[in-house]
């Protein structure tokens, strides 16, 4: 039986640049090995499978990383409805057009900006906002883990820590852009320390970017879901947002950054984070970027 099949680069304007997705716009008839299986066909970070609604909401996804399937994922919450609308599958009504997916997490809304009858821009708010994990281990130990010194590691309120907004993430601030490109996990002490951790995979990053007009550079290693490096990862940027806000000196208002991803990959990404205070409370977190659909064919499953 034949499925169509698109993928799309998610997180940037040009193709061949940020992370790469395949999206089944129809995956009714699939079972969960067969969609296994073709997620370890196109071996992308993730792959999603488009399904009918079944709670209210206008398409529902399961998304799958080589390793597994998972609850939320943020570039292909983005690029699956760039893909959809781009493919007619979803009206766009106007300037935006508000859709919600269903996913493991719960709703997601998102938000499409149109050019013409052209998707030029995907925004996701996160349907949970961020829940603080345990205690990480040591800056010496985490640094052991990424090929680092302890020095690189930022300490005080900008210590590591473990967040989550539907998937967990350790985010480790170091002190340079240089120390984010130096970083390379240790898989021998990354079994030993995080791989039964309550957040396994790492966020690191440095409020140091290559462009003027950006915030923050960061890597994302997540080895258990068998993605050594992802170009581009809203989940993290997500959990980002939260951890930022926490420590800005605002207190209210929407606070916004320009993460910069997958450079040291050779895939450029850019990611715009937002979050919204309110007295000092983190109200709403949305993670939002461009897409470019790349290429439709068959899958002969």
């Amino acid at each position: 039986m034949g499925y169509r099949y698109c993928t799309a680069d998610v997180f940037t304007a040009v193709a061949f640049g940020g992370n790469q997705l395949a999206v089944i716009p129809d995956a009714r008839g699939l079972t969960d090995a067969q969609m296994q299986a073709i997620t370890r066909e196109f071996n992308y970070s993730e792959t999603v499978f488009v399904f009918p609604p079944e709670a209210g909401g206008t398409r529902k996804l399961r998304i799958f990383t080589p390793g597994a399937e998972i609850p939320f994922a943020g570039h292909p919450t983005v690029g699956t409805a760039h893909v959809l609308a781009a493919l007619g599958e979803i009206t766009l009504t106007g300037a935006e057009t508000t859709i919600v997916f269903e996913e493991g997490v719960g709703p997601v809304r998102v938000t499409i900006r149109a050019e013409g009858r052209e998707p030029v821009f995907a925004q996701l708010s996160v349907a949970r906002l961020p829940e603080a994990g345990p205690q990480p281990p040591t800056r010496t130990t985490l640094a052991e883990i990424l090929s680092l010194d302890a020095g690189d590691i930022v300490g005080g309120m900008m210590q590591p820590q473990a967040l989550s907004c539907g998937l967990p993430f350790l985010l480790v601030p170091v002190k340079s852009r240089d120390a984010v490109a130096r970083a390379r996990v240790r898989l021998d002490r990354w079994e030993e320390v995080l791989k039964g951790w309550w957040a396994p995979d790492i966020m690191v990053f440095a409020k140091e970017a290559e462009h003027e007009d950006h915030d923050i550079r960061a890597r994302v290693f997540v080895p258990s879901m068998s993605v050594p490096e992802d170009p581009a990862t809203g989940s993290a940027c997500a959990t980002l947002a939260g951890y930022l806000a926490q420590r800005d000196p605002r207190t209210d208002g929407t606070l916004r950054w320009a993460v910069e991803q997958g450079y040291e990959m050779g895939r450029p990404s850019l990611i715009e984070i937002e979050a919204d205070l309110d007295n000092n409370q983190v109200q709403a977190i949305r993670v939002g970027g461009s897409s470019v659909l790349v290429a439709e064919g068959t899958l002969r499953v």
